[in-house]
């Protein structure tokens, strides 16, 4: 017999508010300055998520195609300006990693869900926005945080290997065989996380598609499935996101006489 799921309303949402009430107060305490960025953090997080709800709730019952593909181009573009929002080297940097960070992304979770759509899961119709969307959601977000890791990784790598760089270059290296150090360490920085993850899944943590399913009345084991599934997609958007970052990237470290660029445009 399944379990029904248990309702969450309003006023029980208001309880789970002082959750994020005991990270404040102990930031205020510790006077850590995170209070505020927490206040915000949630309030944006409330709001997005509940407009979010409506949201996929119209496009369920819209299903148009194109309405679909408009989300998903959102949530690239969305997650290309949250990974460059940080990275060193200033607005020059970022004007070039930019454009390189949201076809990467968009090549790499595109690539991943066409396959699980397509071959894993045989979602129909492939527009299917209560399969694509949530998945396309967590592809773009992994690729998103290793879009950011390998080109700040790489962004670092070449900056303090520098000198090594240029001996390479001056005794006939090409900029791709000079830089092929600091861009395997940055790529291996990108994939870190997502191989801890899937070192611990399970064991250490219940991930979220997995708990939820099970909270929502779906087998367990029908869970663990899904979430294998997951777990193995993440890490294929990761790696294919992470690679053509640094491969691309580290490009544009060089001027076209094959030379490393100063270090005030690095």
């Amino acid at each position: 017999m399944t379990t029904p799921t248990i309702e969450i309303g309003w006023a029980r949402l208001a309880l789970a508010s002082a959750l994020i009430m005991v990270a404040i107060a102990l930031s205020a305490w510790q006077r850590l300055g995170l209070a505020k960025s927490l206040a915000i953090g949630a309030i944006r997080a409330l709001v997005q998520l509940t407009l979010i709800g409506y949201v996929l709730v119209w496009l369920f019952n819209t299903n148009r195609w194109y309405l679909v593909l408009g989300v998903l181009l959102l949530m690239v573009l969305t997650a290309t300006l949250a990974a460059t929002a940080r990275s060193p080297g200033g607005r020059p940097a970022r004007r070039r990693l930019r454009p390189i960070c949201f076809v990467s992304i968009l090549l790499g979770s595109s690539l991943t869900i066409a396959y699980v759509g397509a071959v894993v899961i045989d979602v129909t119709p492939w527009y299917n926005p209560r399969y694509l969307i949530p998945l396309f959601g967590m592809i773009v977000g992994n690729a998103m945080n290793g879009a950011a890791l390998a080109a700040g990784r790489l962004q670092s790598e070449m900056a303090s290997g520098r000198a090594q760089i240029e001996a390479y270059l001056a005794l006939g290296a090409s900029p791709q065989q000079a830089s092929a150090e600091p861009a395997r360490r940055a790529t291996i920085a990108a994939m870190i996380p997502t191989i801890n993850s899937l070192a611990v899944v399970g064991v250490v943590s219940l991930p979220g598609m997995m708990t939820g399913q099970i909270l929502a009345g779906s087998a367990p084991t029908l869970a663990v499935r899904y979430q294998i599934v997951v777990v193995f997609m993440l890490a294929a958007a990761t790696a294919l996101t992470a690679t053509g970052i640094v491969q691309w990237y580290r490009r544009s470290f060089f001027t076209s006489a094959a030379q490393l660029l100063p270090p005030i445009q690095l």
